[in-house]
């Protein structure tokens, strides 16, 4: 468990580094860095974002699911204005940020899952 943990970190850690290379608006000093950002970025999405998902509820509604967008992008804006060297230059670099950070780690996560079924010959839903 604790490794699955750790390697989910590690491969979001490499989605982050991996956004700041593609949004102009989006800084990550390094590795470390982008490993304490993404842990951040987990409490946030874990412990903040169901809050603002209920709050805003009515408008998500009225907006068809787009609203999440703009929680997703205040989210990302957010991690970047509370850490050192993470850095979001806007609202609008953390809605881009936040939506390639999610195809990202989703990419990354479902390729080390495809290399551990390879690997161990065993299909497990439940490692990642």
């Amino acid at each position: 468990m604790l490794i699955r943990l750790l390697l989910l970190w590690t491969l979001n850690s490499l989605a982050l580094v991996a956004v700041a290379s593609f949004v102009p608006g989006i800084h990550v000093d390094g590795f470390m860095a982008a490993f304490i950002a993404a842990f951040i970025l987990g409490l946030v999405n874990t412990l903040i974002r169901p809050i603002l998902l209920v709050l805003t509820l009515p408008v998500t509604l009225l907006t068809l699911g787009l609203f999440i967008f703009v929680i997703n992008g205040l989210m990302f804006w957010f991690a970047g204005s509370i850490l050192r060297g993470f850095v979001v230059d806007g609202f609008w670099y953390g809605v881009m940020g936040a939506a390639l950070y999610s195809i990202f780690s989703w990419a990354l996560s479902s390729a080390a899952a495809q290399l551990l079924v390879r690997k161990h010959g065993k299909h497990d839903t439940d490692q990642f």
